[in-house]
């Protein structure tokens, strides 16, 4: 079944607490969000496998992305959850 970009926003059904790890992909596969709830930055590999850094995100802040990874080196920011559809 394809999801349209509407059911991507939410609401989210499923969600799993994220140990930033720099060798392994989510087990249940990529997310359709980030929860960040304490300030800092996080580094993630997107479903393309490449890194990218979102710098300085607030605490409490929704990242309405599909990432594989959260990756250990470089990520500050704590308490992420992972959301999933």
């Amino acid at each position: 079944m394809t999801k349209s970009l509407d059911a991507l926003k939410g609401p989210y059904g499923t969600f799993a607490v994220v140990t930033p790890n720099d060798s392994s992909d989510f087990a249940a596969g990529v997310t359709h969000a980030l929860y960040v709830g304490g300030a800092g930055d996080v580094v993630v590999h997107g479903t393309d496998g490449e890194p990218a850094m979102f710098v300085g995100v607030p605490a409490g802040t929704l990242l309405p992305v599909s990432v594989a990874r959260v990756l250990a080196t470089g990520t500050s920011a704590t308490s992420i959850l992972a959301l999933r559809i």
